[in-house]
C-alpha cells in the first residue's frame, strides 16, 4: 500500500482526494518556461505519481506555456476516474517568459478552452482564478468581474468547480458572494504563515486550502531547526516540512512538485511521518524566529 493513504482524505470539489497531491509546475523548463530538460523523465514522474495513489494533480496552461498540460495528457490520458486535475487561469506568459495578468473575458474564455484542449477534457474538474494584481503575492483589488466570467463558463458546463489562487481574505469573501468556492491556493509553508487564521476559517467551512511552494519553491526551505529535527527522526528536512503541513489542519492539501521519480517517492513517504506535539512546537518556532 502506498504511504500516501496515511495522509487521509479531504473533499476537493466533487470528490475526496488524498491530502498529499502533486504539483506539475516543475515539469516545464527553467523558469517554468519552455520544454522540460528530460521529457521521458517528466512523463515517468507523472505516471509514478498516479500509480502510487496521487489523485490530485495541480497544473496550468501557462506553465510552459502549454507544456505541463500536454505532458499530463500524454502520460495519463485516458484519466483514471478518481483523478482530479486542478488548473488555473488569470495569467499569461510573454515571449520572454514574463508573467502577465490575463483577466479579460476573451482571455479567460480562451484559457479555459486551451486547458480543455491540451488536457484532452470536455470539462475541467476545478479551475482556480489566479489574482494577478501582483506577481509577488496577494494584493487587494476586486475579482468580481473575472470571477463572473468563470462562473459563466461553469454554467456552460466547461468548468465543474471553482477555486481561487493568490488571494486575500477580502477577495475570498467577495468571491463566495458570487459562486461556490471549493479551494484556495496561496503561499504557505513552514517559514511563511500569513494565512494561519484563513486556514482555520476555510477549514470550518469545509473548503480545501492548497499551499503552493510547500517546500519553499524556487528557494527551498532552509532551517537549522528543521535539519536537526529531520536528523532526529531519520527523515529528510523536506519530508519533515511536508509532515508539518499535513499535521497543520485536515483541510491542508500540499502539492509538492518534482521532476524526479526518486524525489517523488521521498515526498510521498512524508505522509507516513508522524510528528509529536513536542516536535510540532519546535518547528512552529521556525517562523517565529524568522
Amino acid at each position: 500500500m502506498s504511504p500516501i493513504t496515511k495522509s487521509g482524505t479531504f473533499q476537493l470539489g466533487e470528490r475526496r482526494v488524498h491530502r498529499l497531491g502533486y504539483g506539475a509546475m516543475q515539469l516545464a523548463g527553467p523558469g517554468v518556461f519552455g520544454p522540460p530538460r528530460d521529457r521521458a523523465a517528466a512523463l515517468a514522474v507523472l505516471r509514478a505519481a498516479v500509480e502510487n495513489g496521487v489523485d490530485h494533480v495541480d497544473t496550468s496552461d501557462f506553465y510552459g506555456p502549454h507544456v505541463t498540460n500536454q505532458l499530463i495528457r500524454e502520460a495519463l490520458h485516458p484519466y483514471r476516474d478518481e483523478l482530479v486535475i486542478v488548473t488555473k487561469i488569470g495569467a499569461r506568459r510573454d515571449d520572454k517568459g514574463a508573467w502577465l495578468p490575463a483577466f479579460s473575458r476573451q482571455e479567460l474564455t480562451a484559457a479555459v478552452h486551451d486547458n480543455l484542449r491540451n488536457l484532452g477534457l470536455e470539462a475541467l474538474d476545478v479551475v482556480n482564478l489566479r489574482a494577478m494584481f501582483s506577481t509577488h503575492g496577494p494584493a487587494e483589488g476586486s475579482i468580481a468581474e473575472p470571477l463572473s466570467v468563470l462562473a459563466d463558463l461553469q454554467r456552460q458546463g466547461l468548468v465543474r468547480q471553482i477555486g481561487l489562487s493568490n488571494v486575500t481574505p477580502t477577495q475570498i469573501a467577495e468571491a463566495r458572494g458570487i459562486c461556490k468556492i471549493v479551494c484556495v491556493q496561496n503561499l504557505y509553508n513552514l517559514a511563511h504563515r500569513d494565512d494561519e487564521a484563513l486556514i482555520d476559517e476555510l477549514g470550518r467551512d469545509g473548503i480545501a486550502y492548497v499551499p503552493f511552494f510547500p517546500l519553499g519553491g524556487f528557494t527551498p526551505l532552509q532551517s537549522s531547526t528543521l535539519s536537526t529535527v529531520a536528523a532526529r527522526l531519520d527523515a529528510t528536512p523536506m519530508q519533515v516540512a511536508l509532515a508539518w503541513l499535513l499535521a497543520r489542519s485536515p483541510n491542508v492539501l500540499p502539492i509538492p512538485g518534482t521532476s524526479s521519480v526518486a524525489h517523488l517517492h521521498e515526498n510521498l513517504a512524508a505522509a507516513g511521518l508522524v510528528l509529536s506535539n513536542e516536535v510540532r512546537r519546535e518547528l512552529d518556532a521556525v517562523a517565529e524566529a524568522g
